[in-house]
């Protein structure tokens, strides 16, 4: 019994500390279960059934599947236009990205105003960014067609040729790497100083040092960015909805878009949100492949014996 006594006490303790836990992060919960797992739930279920908004969804099984992966051609479209994007725009981010932290992680001139100026795209609205843009991009009076016209080139059709739009906008992408820029900057500043001094005394020069130390210390933090701008891509949406609105000839049609489409234009909830769930399984592949090939290239100083 007196053993029993203390294991009883404390046992109420237990639960009566769970359920203050549980009432104080309530309202946290409410809105996780109401507004993130229902609408998880709820789409794999529609993505199973024809359901117009109007009228109550109608079991179909693995129609919108089946319909997606055999028979939709512009399915396929879209998804060759969104790997394109994601196989081309995500590694060119990451490098330049990478490469102007370096810069900005010199002792230079201006160098607080310059990491601004560098951060700036990152906080910019999508609507403002791409007002300005299509400014740049305009072909008759934009500010780079104006430049080739003042050296005697010809215009380039940046978001009219269904050959230029995805490039464009890669640039674009590449142009707002303001958050993955201050990532790398803190990865930067805490390579270890006496590596380099130990470089030095080896010969190496300023390239050496870069490949063989530099980069290897941030691997980690380039795996977190390769990571994270796969799954922002993969989502593309505002920008090229805004821009190009998916043309010119479906040449942008992207997989956010094409969702959208599907959902809020033509009302086929059930084929979106199997849209939805492919696309989910899409990233998730992905997200292995980098994750499983990490081992052979990220370095961790921590895992150092």
């Amino acid at each position: 019994m007196s053993i029993v006594g203390p294991l009883r006490r404390i046992h109420r303790t237990e639960i009566r500390n769970f359920t203050k836990g549980i009432a104080f992060i309530s309202p946290w919960l409410i809105g996780f279960l109401a507004w993130t797992v229902y609408p998880i739930l709820a789409s794999f279920y529609y993505s199973f059934t024809q359901y117009d908004v109007l009228n109550p969804p109608k079991w179909v099984g693995l129609r919108n599947y089946l319909e997606l992966l055999l028979e939709d051609e512009k399915f396929r479209i879209v998804l060759g236009n969104t790997l394109y994007f994601v196989l081309l725009g995500v590694p060119i981010g990451v490098v330049v990205a990478f490469g102007l932290a370096s810069l900005l992680n010199n002792e230079m001139r201006g160098r607080s105003f310059f990491r601004t100026i560098f951060f700036l795209p990152a906080i910019v609205p999508a609507v403002a960014t791409a007002m300005v843009w299509l400014w740049i991009y305009n072909p008759r009076y934009g500010l780079i067609n104006s430049i080739l016209a003042s050296l005697g080139q010809t215009a380039i059709p940046w978001l009219s040729s269904p050959a230029m739009a995805k490039p464009s906008l890669i640039i674009i992408h590449a142009w707002a790497q303001g958050s993955a820029i201050v990532i790398f900057l803190a990865a930067l500043q805490d390579v270890p100083r006496s590596l380099y001094d130990a470089a030095l005394v080896d010969g190496a020069n300023a390239w050496q040092r870069f490949w063989n130390v530099t980069i290897p210390m941030c691997t980690p933090a380039i795996l977190f960015v390769l990571i994270t701008s796969l799954i922002g891509m993969f989502q593309y949406f505002t920008l090229g909805w805004l821009l190009t609105g998916g043309g010119p000839n479906l040449a942008t049609e992207f997989y956010g878009i094409y969702l959208y489409r599907n959902a809020f234009q033509f009302f086929k909830m059930g084929y979106a949100s199997a849209l939805a769930w492919l696309l989910f399984l899409l990233v998730v592949v992905f997200t292995i492949i980098v994750f499983r090939s990490s081992a052979r290239w990220v370095y961790y100083g921590g895992s150092m014996e």
